[in-house]
């Protein structure tokens, strides 16, 4: 997956945690302390009270003694001492407890235990049980009543009456966490993450030891910011060390970094605490299948299908995790195990849907997600995807080969003349380096509107730093118009880089781990072209500095926390540079195949370079010294300085004393500049210019000095510095088309200065018709007519002011290639809005001799 700066990242839980059945039993307690306005002092916790706040907190046993010397004829202790049996996965005691209450008030919260047990158990009797609790929604004379009704009703996923009576529930009683807590499960379980979120966040507000809030708002988060979720469940077990969904959700996200020893540590956690629990032992499951190991995932089926038999949520998960995995033909094979068993499995469904979509099988998925959809209509990632598909349906489809690109038909035009020859280039390029040929067809898609590339990838809108994704053979990504205003990314860079990842998705049998996937499509890129090289450096060196770059031991799941994910980036490119250079580009093919065979990093590493990354590390330390020693050293400023608040005259002292500091030198020359000393100004630029040459932005010493000279007339020097700045500010338009202008107004027409300003311009904004015409002029003067008509045709689709222009120029490119017909095509379509135009009639005269002299 390729970002800017800051990324978002695929993560797919590895088990749905259900928080929702601890809430129910707790209504009856909140509610029984409800009170108008501001709440009361506190007041002793009745003992059922303080049962619901240890069942709350993990005291089972508490619990059980508790709820011993109560009325056990009162449905409302009788849910909660079964509830405390469940939570232990003594599921016939709890059964036993509940079966005779439920039968005798089968409206009560007996009821609703029974009945979300028998739901947990795959028991057909789950619907009916439900469906009478559900039914008091229409006779509901409180707020707790009003509740269960509502609990009932979401749990049967009637998802428009669940809300009803959520919010009469919560209007009666504003203050009462668990309906409340419970109302945001019923948003999350439909990835509505913001409306959960609110929920969790004033049950939070009222009450900071809700575990369920604490877990659902963890579940809401783990997209995200994963670490800020881990925290969330941390600060849980301070709570409730008892939480088996508390482990679970740890584990997930263990596996989702491949730190499987920590993920089985958590599970075996959970377990010990419930035997039972069928979400940890169809983890355990997901974890072996993805490990290869066949004998232990069906023992963990087994094991599952023991508690309940029609249970189909072990291959769900199994799926869901195969798939974070992005091994997606995997993933749809065990899902579909999961709809032989629930064939009406709204949410496995769906989940088939997104995995077919990343397999490329877009028919596939729409069939699934629409069955889906019909199912649960409220499921806002199935609406997305659909919405999504019923968009995709517009698009131009281009076959050429193995590829299959699929553009915007306002885009298309202009894009495909270049998606095409680049991503044939890049597979071509990459599959001999790799010694490899991808299995196609590629499904290329590129989205003008950066939410339904989001909704493409994940199924939801935002990835706000994303730029685009691969899942083996298919590449997603943002078009340029995703971009505004234009110059925000390289997509040819992009596109570079999704299709390093179909050579080591694919040569890994889709195994290889992020760090070294996202490392290779990174260093690929600046492989291809120096100028699609990633800014950063000065970051990176800043960082050294600080001795704050990622250790490769925890290279990986730095992928996942949003605020080491643009390091990860730019460090993974450097570990795979020193590996090359250290092992060489044979052992990293080598590498890429250790992973196909199912080596995990240690194994693989040890079996082709005989190493591991602890190893590995202090090689790459020296490395980054040799690359970064110089810079670091340039950017080093004294410790307490502060360059912001310092006047002119401490800047100039900091100056004399620090000559090898950059950041002084430059910030003095700003300084000199504002106090108008703009001759002492330019030679401190000068030298900060000699300390770091690739400085870029607007503050650097170039861009600097182009301004002063361009204050001075001093033309030629504007030109030099734009030039200098543009070789090394690869992302900055503004820089290159104002350099364009300034050749223009000297008349410069030597191709080697003007060729490369215009190219920079078009790679930042294709869509740039002045620019593509003036390399289209370039590749005439050199006799390139093929390369001039395909620009000269880009201008035409881009609609441009003078038509009539644009029409001759594409026909004089067309007959210095000797296509003498779509010559006088384009002169006569020319002359019809023109007829007076003099170039377009000698050209045709010359069309019309050449003719006939042949």
């Amino acid at each position: 997956m390729k970002f800017p700066p800051s990324r978002a990242v695929y993560v797919s839980a590895l088990v749905a945690a259900v928080a929702a059945p601890l809430c129910a039993v707790l209504v009856v307690a909140q509610t029984q302390r409800r009170a108008a306005g501001p709440p009361p002092a506190p007041k002793p916790a009745t003992p059922f009270e303080a049962a619901a706040r240890a069942l709350l907190e993990g005291r089972f046993d508490e619990v059980d003694s508790t709820t011993d010397k109560l009325d056990l004829r009162d449905p409302n202790v009788v849910a909660l001492k079964a509830r405390a049996a469940m939570e232990r996965g003594r599921y016939a005691d709890a059964e036993a407890l509940l079966q005779p209450v439920a039968t005798r008030l089968p409206t009560s919260e007996a009821g609703l235990q029974l009945g979300l047990l028998q739901q947990q158990l795959s028991r057909p009797a789950a619907d009916q049980t439900l469906g009478r609790v559900a039914s008091l929604a229409s006779t509901a004379q409180n707020a707790d009543e009003m509740a269960r009704a509502a609990r009932a009703l979401a749990a049967l996923d009637r998802v428009a009456d669940a809300k009803a009576a959520f919010l009469e529930a919560t209007r009666a009683a504003p203050t009462n966490v668990a309906i409340e807590s419970a109302f945001g499960d019923l948003f999350l379980a439909k990835y509505n993450y913001a409306e959960a979120l609110k929920s969790y966040e004033r049950v939070l507000e009222l009450d900071p030891r809700w575990t369920p809030a604490l877990l659902g708002a963890a579940h809401a988060l783990e997209n995200d910011d994963p670490p800020q979720a881990a925290g969330a469940v941390k600060r849980l077990l301070q709570i409730n060390p008892n939480s088996v969904d508390a482990n679970i959700f740890l584990a997930g996200q263990a596996a989702d970094v491949d730190h499987h020893t920590e993920a089985r540590a958590y599970l075996a956690k959970a377990l010990a605490i419930n035997p039972n629990n069928i979400e940890a032992h169809g983890s355990l499951a997901a974890l072996a299948f993805v490990e290869d190991n066949n004998a232990e995932f069906e023992s963990e089926v087994e094991k599952v299908h023991a508690v309940a038999p029609q249970d189909a949520g072990v291959y769900r998960i199994t799926g869901e995790l195969l798939a974070h995995n992005y091994r997606f033909d995997d993933a749809v094979a065990m899902t579909r195990r999961a709809l032989a068993l629930a064939p009406r499995d709204a949410q496995a469904l769906a989940d088939l849907g997104a995995q077919l979509l990343r397999t490329g099988d877009e028919t596939g998925a729409r069939a699934s997600l629409q069955t889906s959809f019909d199912i649960d209509p409220y499921n806002v990632v199935t609406f997305n995807s659909l919405k999504m598909l019923d968009s995709l349906d517009t698009f131009e489809t281009v076959r050429d080969g193995d590829l299959i690109v699929r553009l915007n038909k306002d885009e298309a035009p202009v894009l495909k003349e270049y998606v095409i020859p680049l991503a044939h280039k890049a597979l071509q390029t990459m599959a001999a380096k790799y010694e490899f040929t991808p299995t196609g067809p590629i499904l290329i898609e590129m989205f003008p509107k950066h939410d339904d590339f989001a909704v493409r990838t994940l199924g939801l809108p935002g990835m706000i730093g994303a730029l685009g994704a691969c899942f083996g053979r298919v590449v997603t990504l943002d078009s340029p118009r995703a971009r505004q205003p234009p110059g925000d990314f390289l997509w040819e860079a992009t596109l570079w880089h999704e299709l390093g990842h179909v050579i080591t998705l694919q040569m890994s049998n889709q195994r290889v781990p992020r760090w070294l996937t996202e490392g290779i499509s990174e260093w690929e890129e600046t492989q291809a072209r120096r100028d699609w090289t990633r800014p950063g450096e000065d970051m990176f060196a800043r960082v050294l500095n600080h001795k704050q770059d990622i250790k490769l031991k925890e290279l990986n799941e730095a992928f996942q926390d949003p605020k080491r994910i643009s390091l990860a980036y730019y460090q993974g490119r450097l570990v795979v540079d020193y590996m090359v250079k250290t092992f060489g580009q044979a052992s990293l093919n080598s590498l890429l195949r250790a992973y196909g065979q199912g080596l995990d990093t240690d194994a693989a590493l040890k079996r082709v370079m005989d190493t591991d990354l602890e190893k590995m590390q202090a090689g790459f330390d020296q490395y980054l010294d040799r690359e970064f020693g110089g810079l670091k050293r340039a950017l080093t400023v004294p410790e307490g300085t502060d360059l912001a608040r310092a006047q002119l005259d401490a800047l100039e002292k900091l100056a004399k004393d620090n000559p090898g500091s950059y950041p002084i030198q430059d910030t003095y020359a700003i300084a000199l500049r504002k106090a108008r000393q703009t001759d002492d100004a330019v030679k401190v630029f000068d030298k900060a210019a000699t300390l770091w040459p690739a400085a870029t932005g607007d503050d650097s010493p170039h861009a600097q000095l182009a301004e002063i000279a361009l204050e001075k007339n001093d033309r030629p020097r504007a030109i030099n510095e734009l030039t200098t700045l543009m070789n090394v500010d690869f992302e900055n338009l503004s820089a290159a088309e104002h350099l364009a202008g300034l050749l223009r107004a000297a008349n410069v027409t030597d191709a080697t200065r003007t060729r490369p300003v215009y190219e920079r311009i078009v790679a930042l904004d294709p869509f740039n018709g002045e620019a593509r015409a003036a390399l289209g002029r370039i590749a005439l003067q050199r006799n390139d007519a093929e390369f001039a008509a395909r620009e000269f045709r880009t201008v035409l689709a881009l609609k441009p002011i003078d038509p009539a222009v644009a029409h001759t120029d594409l026909a004089e490119s067309y007959f210095k290639a000797g296509k003498r017909d779509d010559a006088k095509r384009q002169a006569l379509a020319a002359l019809e809005i023109a007829p007076s135009f003099a170039r377009a009639q000698d050209l045709l005269l010359q069309l019309t001799d050449a003719g006939a002299r042949k």
